[in-house]
């Protein structure tokens, strides 16, 4: 059936008027361009929606029937190319990010007060879980944007760094006055451990490190950072984790220390991370940012978001 929304605006106008002439003046058509839609429209449908004399046009039941019904579809018709606009404009949406814990309460609430700024109109859903389901999320289009470490497996993935995340130490008070406020990786061994749950990737980094060293006596481990957090507060162990957890962490009175340089003293934040074998006090370095679907395009106000935090990070990007 080849009827258009041409045709359609047309048995509209006509039927809320009482002349073929008054229905084409509001169309700015002329009468005959407008008796021709008509009748092709019924010749599509197969019968007559209108009823005419010299003096006015009327409706047939079925053009009485199909009324409502063509009403509706303009409707549908205005409002879905009415929303794809807004869309495009960001006059209106939601966007969806997933984002790390870490991420979520250190970094994402002054990125997401910026963007509010530029998009007002934007419904904004975070998904806030850990590294191995932000990448999930965004492989199955879930999320658009993520906030995530590096992925070890990047298929199907584009990463953009923004900043790489030196590893600490965290401790209650009385732990960390044994550490004369550096800490190796040796002296992480002296003291029980609580860690991130077996299979994270955080968990995966910090045991192969202390491994190099010597075999971590492992207490406790849990999927959440404010438990892992309370864990240590408890003095039931020290534990390791992304620099970017320590607000959260000194919130809770714990305090974090960094892993010095044997060989200069300092945290070797100047260079690139290296595959060479890492002395007792050098940190554990790994690369923060920006991950999406390289399948999917990203809609207008994932784009605003993406380039709005890589222009922040550009300027202060922190390597190892």
């Amino acid at each position: 059936m080849n009827i258009s929304y041409r045709h359609l605006r047309a048995f509209i106008e006509v039927a809320h008027s009482t002349t073929f002439a008054e229905a084409a003046a509001k169309l700015f058509l002329t009468q005959p361009a407008l008796s021709s839609s008509i009748k092709k429209m019924e010749a599509e449908l197969g019968g007559r929606l209108f009823k005419r004399n010299t003096r006015n046009v009327s409706l047939t039941p079925e053009g009485e029937a199909l009324l409502p019904n063509a009403l509706r579809l303009s409707r549908d018709w205005d409002n879905t190319f009415s929303d794809i606009q807004n869309l495009f404009a960001m006059a209106k949406g939601q966007l969806t990010i997933a984002a790390m814990p870490s991420f979520a309460e250190s970094h994402l609430p002054s990125l997401l007060r910026e963007f509010h700024h530029k998009a007002p109109n934007i419904n904004l859903r975070v998904v806030d879980v850990v590294m191995e389901q932000v990448v999930q999320e965004i492989r199955n289009g879930r999320a658009e944007i993520g906030f995530t470490f590096e992925p070890e497996h990047k298929e199907g993935l584009e990463f953009e760094s923004l900043f790489t995340d030196h590893f600490v130490v965290v401790a209650s008070v009385e732990q960390a006055a044994k550490f004369n406020n550096m800490a190796s990786w040796q002296q992480c061994l002296n003291f029980p451990l609580v860690m991130m749950n077996r299979g994270s990737a955080v968990r995966k980094w910090t045991e192969a490190e202390l491994l190099l060293h010597g075999e971590p006596n492992i207490v406790a481990e849990t999927g959440q950072l404010a438990t892992l957090g309370k864990l240590i507060k408890s003095g039931l162990g020290i534990s390791i984790m992304p620099s970017i957890c320590q607000q959260q962490m000194e919130a809770l009175g714990l305090m974090a220390l960094p892993f010095s340089d044997a060989s200069s003293g300092t945290l070797p934040c100047d260079k690139e991370p290296s595959d060479k074998a890492p002395s007792d006090q050098a940190p554990l370095c790994k690369r923060v940012g920006l991950l999406r679907n390289e399948r999917r395009g990203l809609s207008v106000s994932a784009q605003t978001l993406w380039q709005l935090t890589t222009e922040r990070y550009t300027s202060k990007k922190d390597v190892c």
